[in-house]
């Protein structure tokens, strides 16, 4: 490395330059933020992995190991009983399967929605837009609460209660979405749509030929995000669900509680089943998921 001195400039080997106290005391200081770093972050996996695991180890006990002190956090002789009783005494497979068809849908069709309307929002000019755009970022500050009452009385009304479509068409109003995608889009460049306009493509031939090969990482994104908050929203299907073979996951599971006694095992036994997809899909998905996430950071 060359310094600059007033008699010239000054040749140091890189051996020299890391054995220079300020050299040693940066790197020192470097690796002790790091250590920390990990610490940290070591110390919030732990706290994140424990209760999942705890639930893990009660659906594997049997009633007497339920109620042990002091409690094992490994069962002695752990069973698959509550596992069996859920699967044979309960619709466990048919609340499962509702929520696969709500979640699947709400997502296919919000991605679908919402990357149209980011396009929409973000590269393309037409009046009012920016108004427009301000009246979905308004709607993301009111309540679901302050909706449900109205909601409700809305889909009663067309007929809609314990049906797929009660379930799925209020969840497409979400307008986060669209919001992310909005984001995602403007960090592309504009000379691809540019160039696309220039060789005559319309606006529906640029944004599936140029922007949505572009947008995978943002489109991932959003289906995680999508599918993952309808696999676990649990108040409008309990409003809107009253026969037992319309309920979803999350209501059919905190269905298991009666009103004097709990089953700890079995109730255990169906959270730990229903956290299982939500696992699956973040593992196959987690390289797209961070890259779209990132995207936005990366915008010059």
């Amino acid at each position: 490395m060359a310094i600059e001195t007033e008699f010239g400039e000054l040749q140091l080997p890189a051996e020299r330059l890391s054995a220079m106290p300020g050299a040693r005391s940066r790197g020192f200081g470097s690796s002790l933020y790091q250590i920390a770093i990990y610490g940290v972050l070591i110390v919030a996996g732990i706290i994140a992995v424990i209760p999942f695991l705890y639930v893990v180890s009660t659906s594997l006990k049997d009633n007497a190991s339920l109620f042990s002190y002091p409690p094992e956090w490994i069962p002695s002789e752990p069973t698959l009983t509550n596992f069996q009783t859920l699967l044979e005494n309960y619709p466990y497979l048919r609340w499962m399967l509702n929520s696969l068809i709500v979640a699947a849908a709400v997502t296919v069709i919000k991605v679908l929605i919402d990357s149209m309307a980011g396009y929409a929002f973000a590269k393309m000019s037409f009046p009012g837009r920016d108004a427009l755009f301000l009246v979905v970022l308004m709607t993301l500050m009111v309540p679901f609460a302050a909706t449900l009452i109205p909601l409700f009385i809305i889909v009663r009304n067309l007929n809609l209660t314990n049906t797929y479509l009660g379930l799925i068409l209020p969840a497409l109003a979400s307008p986060i979405g669209i919001f992310m995608m909005r984001q995602f889009i403007e960090s592309l460049p504009s000379d691809l749509e540019n160039a696309a306009r220039l060789d005559g493509c319309t606006e529906f031939q640029i944004f599936r030929r140029v922007i949505l090969p572009l947008m995978k990482p943002g489109l991932v994104v959003l289906g995680v995000f999508t599918f993952m908050t309808q696999w676990t929203s649990y108040l409008w299907p309990l409003v809107i669900s009253t026969r037992e073979d319309m309920l979803t996951l999350t209501v059919g599971v905190q269905s298991l509680r009666s009103l004097f006694t709990v089953n700890w095992g079995v109730l255990s036994a169906g959270a730990v089943l229903s956290m299982l997809p939500l696992i699956l899909v973040f593992l196959f998905l987690q390289r797209y998921f961070i890259a779209g996430s990132i995207a936005g950071a990366l915008k010059e």
